[in-house]
């Protein structure tokens, strides 16, 4: 196996099943005002529009909650970690910026995985 460096800069034992790095992926957790969710779905298709055509993004899909429609996560698959930050450093900027915040009623959580564990099967 190789060793690869993760979003932290800390070097890790393991890469991908071939000794190639793993690709990024990100977590997005969302959780909408329920009584704007038709403006909240607009906003967000809006947004994730920009986020598929940035570089290094490889696709990204939007699970909803069984039992809240107005709880969402975004998963973003990235080609590496480093194409990831540059996009979150242009959604930082003015050109960048989203109006989810102008959807949702709590802070987005986001969560970058970026190491796999290899597995005997």
């Amino acid at each position: 196996m190789t060793a690869r460096s993760n979003h932290r800069g800390q070097t890790l034992p393991w890469a991908g099943p071939n000794g190639d790095a793993v690709s990024t992926l990100v977590h997005l957790d969302l959780r909408l005002d329920p009584t704007r969710l038709e403006q909240g779905h607009q906003v967000l298709v809006e947004t994730l529009a920009a986020t598929r055509a940035w570089p290094g993004n490889e696709g990204l899909e939007v699970v909803v909650d069984d039992a809240d429609p107005a709880h969402l996560l975004v998963v973003e698959h990235w080609a590496t970690t480093t194409d990831h930050t540059a996009y979150d450093a242009w959604r930082a900027t003015p050109e960048g910026a989203s109006r989810l915040r102008d959807v949702v009623v709590a802070p987005p959580v986001k969560t970058i995985f970026s190491t796999s564990l290899p597995l005997p099967f």
